[in-house]
């Protein structure tokens, strides 16, 4: 064991993450695709630890324990654009009033958005349920 979290476990599952973002990266390069490398990654990624479960368990937990020391130093990554911001603050000064009103309005747009993605799959569900008991 190596540190923490067993070094060769983050070893395998940061590798297993990785690759899946390259596998994803390619994708959206080969096939010309407008969404995030790292978006078709994260499904690639999600769609093999599902297959993978039963047989490969021990990849799956390392996957898990990588995403864990990741997500306990998620507030590392923020410090990159903390200083951009502070590097940049005459900028943000000129435009704070923009920047206010896009961020506002990207937030209620998000939020409107997941309530009718909420509200769309409740009622999916409900329509499952009804077909499958015969309503």
């Amino acid at each position: 064991m190596c540190g923490r979290f067993g070094g060769l476990r983050v070893i395998r599952g940061f590798a297993a993450l990785l690759l899946c973002q390259l596998i994803g990266e390619a994708i959206v390069f080969g096939f010309g695709l407008t969404i995030p490398g790292f978006v078709v990654g994260l499904l690639l990624l999600a769609v093999a630890l599902a297959v993978v479960k039963t047989r490969f368990s021990a990849t799956v937990a390392d996957v898990e324990t990588t995403s864990g020391a990741l997500l306990a130093n998620l507030g590392l990554l923020f410090v990159p654009a903390g200083v951009g911001i502070v590097q940049n603050l005459d900028l943000v000064a000129q435009n704070g009033v923009t920047l206010m009103l896009i961020l506002l309005a990207s937030t209620v747009i998000t939020l409107a958005v997941t309530v009718w993605v909420f509200i769309a799959v409740r009622a999916l569900l409900r329509r499952s349920e009804g077909a499958r008991h015969g309503h």
